[in-house]
């Protein structure tokens, strides 16, 4: 019965975000997926970090257009969040819902959980509102080479700051139904994870991720085979395999890692 409403619930979720243009088809069916797993098999404390990362980040996504505007080119993929992007950013936390069927209301499934979604709504947060620091950000590698906003790898002090708060967000959610009943510890090892997992995925893109370049445009993007401007782009820097979905994967994967391990 639980798994039967969770399922509906999803679904209700993932049609509500695809009227709203948060989905598209193939990220609202993952959604409903992902979404009937954590509602269904965890439980109604499980659903509720689901929707304060899915709302939170959402909504924020949809907030200073008008500033983001200029930043569309360099982004793989717009607002509308897709199978890939929601199975880089909910693969894992599904995954501990599920697991935590076979052994229920245990830590450790608890805390790779959360985890998992507060280093994806940290590192979420931290793209949608780095963009309001005045000043141009600068490489995670070296912290002295100024770059264009959105380029990846680039951080600031709004945006880690952001990020902060995103994984913070997830971590008073994640004190507040612990099984433990502890809420201090859990709330600080889950922002510090979340905090690290971002971190993290900015250093994956400053080193590793595939980055191309348009000629045309003369501009640095996450985009293959065509920019915006359909051009056809050309390899810059990184493996030709790790896309930002992986990176985002490996964000959550980071997240959970130091959670588990502290």
């Amino acid at each position: 019965m639980q798994l039967l409403l969770g399922f509906i619930f999803a679904t209700l979720i993932s049609l509500l975000a695809y009227k709203a243009k948060s989905l598209d088809k193939s990220g609202a069916i993952a959604a409903t997926i992902e979404g009937t797993l954590i509602f269904g098999l965890g439980g109604w404390e499980w659903a509720i970090l689901l929707l304060a990362f899915f709302i939170s980040s959402s909504a924020l996504s949809k907030m200073f257009k008008k500033r983001k505007k200029d930043l569309k080119e360099k982004f793989d993929k717009g607002s509308k969040r897709d199978a890939m992007q929601v199975l880089g950013n909910g693969g894992l936390a599904a995954l501990f819902a599920a697991l935590n069927y076979f052994f229920p209301n245990t830590l450790w499934a608890w805390l790779g959980f959360s985890a998992a979604l507060a280093a994806v709504n940290a590192d979420t947060w931290a793209t949608e509102l780095g963009v309001l620091n005045p000043s141009r950000p600068r490489m995670i590698t070296n912290l002295k080479e100024k770059v264009e906003k959105g380029t990846s790898g680039g951080i600031s002090v709004m945006g880690t700051l952001a990020s902060l708060a995103g994984a913070a967000l997830i971590g008073f959610f994640a004190g507040l139904f612990t099984p433990s009943g502890n809420f201090l510890p859990i709330f600080a090892l889950i922002t510090l994870a979340g905090l690290l997992g971002a971190l993290f995925d900015s250093y994956l893109g400053a080193t590793m991720q595939a980055i191309y370049h348009c000629p045309s445009c003369e501009k640095e993007t996450e985009r293959h085979p065509k920019h915006l401007c359909g051009t056809q782009t050309q390899y810059k820097r990184g493996f030709n395999w790790l896309s930002n979905d992986w990176v985002n994967f490996a964000c959550a994967a980071t997240g959970v890692l130091v959670a588990l391990i502290f």
